[in-house]
């Protein structure tokens, strides 16, 4: 696995356990993992050996009207927002993947949704789990952003065992660890009938629940919820609240802005993975959202979607309902979309060039994008090395501080880190002041 396993599950579907690291990272143990090694490299989605992107796309969407090298193949894109019930005000953001989800069941498309939903941390031993839903009603419980690991191994042996048609909710790599193991597996490739993409920008270990604990001054071992993004339509989408609920059924916030670790784009706790990944907006699925990260629907404290559909069926569906009035979706176009992801897309595209360049030579890759960067400004090679520092940095120091007890440690170490990131990504700071001197004038800032 060479340090870049996802932790997805797909490798231990009817195997083995997919247990904790002690950085908060599920990974595949057991002596089975050796024995089935040469099958990895089929269909691990970081695997130089499986297929990519670029080839299951044209293998399941072979005639696009539109493509598009930044976000792939797919029929249409729109921007907006569910019309119809709770969805919208239930979800994180516009309530289109639930919605989605929802639909199908109500359609008989699908006999079961395998998506995120919480559990119980005190009887379940984590805050978030895959499960098969089976109504309306089980989706909607699944609605919000979950920044948390989690896997597939458990669904998938329910899909094997109890025949239907089934619906997935993941990030890409999920979805495409499904298609690589549809293409191994004739049930799987049989009962999976629809793939929901989410857009992405990295996964993050179970620790960042712990900073937010110790941050907020909640004793870890009573937290019993926790939302990563706790919505209040008076407020703009973008601004984030970490929202900890507790055994005695009382709660603690903060916003992100004021955690030593609420910069998403430093990287804190991020998987090693992530890295290398060259999909943000989820070329395999069928359809995929994100968050309309543009004005005016960035300060919408309502949420706004925006959707990218790949699949005919799956276009049909979001047709008839705007047609019925159920989605308020405008039509847009590629740049749109590429516009409201700019900032992942450029760390995935520009950054990953980077990091492919300095990656070390044993480091086992074979991404779309070719290593490069050489041209970059010094100060875009520091943002993308200390993101790279950071999220290494971020795992270590916090499992140092679990076992020492010595929590201040990597709050300091947390705030630090921030400071010198913002230095080099937003000239902010005694960092950002030094680097001034050394900025061309009338450089702007990217991220």
């Amino acid at each position: 696995m060479a340090g870049l396993c996802i932790g997805c599950g797909g490798c231990a579907a009817g195997r083995g356990a997919m247990e904790w690291d002690r950085f908060g990272q599920l990974k595949p143990q057991g002596d089975w993992t050796r024995e089935a090694a040469p099958r990895f490299g089929r269909i691990c989605p970081f695997s130089p050996h499986a297929r990519n992107e670029d080839e299951i796309a044209a293998e399941r969407f072979p005639q696009p009207p539109q493509q598009n090298a930044l976000i792939g193949r797919f029929e249409r894109a729109h921007v907006g927002h569910v019309a119809e019930d709770e969805f919208r005000s239930g979800g994180s953001s516009g309530g289109m993947v639930s919605w989605v989800a929802a639909e199908l069941l109500r359609r008989g498309l699908v006999d079961g949704v395998a998506h995120v939903v919480p559990v119980d941390p005190a009887q379940d031993g984590r805050f978030f789990r895959y499960r098969i839903s089976r109504d309306v009603a089980e989706v909607q419980q699944g609605a919000r952003s979950r920044y948390y690991p989690v896997e597939l191994s458990g669904v998938l042996e329910e899909i094997r065992a109890r025949p239907g048609r089934y619906a997935v909710v993941g990030v890409p790599c999920f979805i495409k660890a499904l298609h690589l193991l549809r293409a191994e597996d004739p049930l799987l490739r049989e009962r999976i009938a629809f793939t929901l993409g989410l857009f992405c920008g990295h996964m993050k270990s179970a620790r960042l629940v712990d900073s937010f604990a110790w941050q907020l001054g909640a004793p870890m071992e009573d937290v019993r919820a926790v939302e990563y993004r706790r919505k209040n339509p008076d407020r703009p989408a973008n601004w984030y609240t970490a929202h900890l609920t507790l055994a005695d059924g009382t709660a603690r916030w903060q916003d992100w802005w004021h955690l030593v670790d609420g910069d998403w784009g430093a990287g804190f706790f991020q998987n090693s993975a992530c890295n290398y990944c060259d999909d943000v907006v989820a070329e395999t699925a069928d359809i995929a959202f994100g968050d309309a990260w543009v004005e005016p629907y960035s300060s919408d404290g309502r949420g706004t979607n925006v959707v990218i559909t790949r699949s005919k069926k799956v276009q049909a569906l979001v047709d008839a309902a705007i047609e019925d009035g159920r989605l308020a979706l405008k039509e847009v176009d590629a740049d749109f979309i590429i516009e409201t992801q700019a900032a992942g897309l450029r760390h995935r595209r520009e950054g990953l060039a980077y990091r492919l360049r300095i990656a070390p030579p044993a480091l086992p890759l074979r991404k779309r994008v070719v290593p490069g960067g050489e041209g970059l400004p010094f100060r875009r090679k520091l943002v993308y090395r200390s993101r790279r520092w950071i999220s290494a940095g971020s795992h270590r120091v916090l499992a140092f501080a679990r076992l020492s007890g010595w929590r201040g440690l990597y709050l300091r170490w947390a705030r630090l880190a921030l400071r010198c990131y913002e230095g080099f990504a937003y000239l902010r700071g005694p960092v950002g002041k030094i680097m001034r001197r050394f900025e061309p004038a009338g450089t702007r800032d990217q991220d």
